[in-house]
């Protein structure tokens, strides 16, 4: 059976936000994850979206041991096995090919694949994965969407991203098909680029704050 979903949703019950995380300079890489850390948010999602991804993603999980760094926007099997050499603990991904999920299962790579569509859906569900991503939120859908799916996948837990805000953050973790959100509030460009880490730790200490009735939902062990 291909997907890592125990795994993957142990991640999300580490807190109710994941920060999509854009970075292009490997020396800010270490101290933004610590200021992350330091505001009780551990699992970091680095995205392959610059050239410096890989080596961001190698020395947060070199010199910041306590966060749990993970590659998103995988959209190959090249990158899904870049992404484990350079240190990633988990892989998300925009959507979903058996390649990518083929690739993910031989690395022992934890891998949350992205999803859009009642379609998506059903392949993910053939495919052994029933912790998904729901990307892009705010432009399929978003709330309602999660509201429509919650009867006829029943089962199925979601990580909403794309376009998710402070704001519409606990609309979305309200549900109780809802574990975790990711979002990129956490770490805004301006304050990256200029070394705000006092700024970040506090976007983190806000968002740890944030309930989940997908936690009320589950039975007591």
């Amino acid at each position: 059976m291909l997907g890592r979903v125990m795994k993957t949703l142990e991640l999300a019950a580490l807190g109710p936000v994941i920060p999509v995380i854009v970075i292009d300079d490997v020396e800010r890489a270490v101290p933004l994850a610590l200021a992350l850390v330091a505001g009780g948010v551990r699992v970091l999602e680095v995205t392959l979206r610059t050239s410096a991804a890989l080596a961001c993603i190698e020395a947060i999980a070199k010199h910041a041991p306590e966060a749990i760094v993970g590659a998103g926007t995988v959209r190959t099997s090249d990158e899904a096995r870049a992404a484990s050499a350079a240190g990633a603990r988990f892989a998300v991904s925009p959507g979903l090919t058996e390649r990518v999920a083929k690739a993910c299962e031989e690395l022992a790579l934890p891998l949350l694949p992205g999803v859009s569509t009642a379609s998506e859906l059903m392949m993910a569900g053939e495919m052994g994965f029933s912790f998904v991503k729901l990307f892009p939120a705010s432009v399929v859908g978003g709330v309602e969407l999660l509201k429509a799916f919650a009867s006829p996948f029943r089962g199925t837990v979601f990580c909403p991203t794309g376009g998710i805000t402070a704001q519409s953050a606990p609309d979305y973790l309200a549900l109780p098909n809802v574990a975790v959100v990711g979002g990129s509030w956490l770490t805004p460009g301006d304050a990256v680029r200029s070394g705000d880490w006092t700024r970040i730790t506090k976007l983190a200490k806000e968002s740890t704050q944030y309930s989940r009735a997908f936690l009320l939902s589950k039975p007591n062990p």
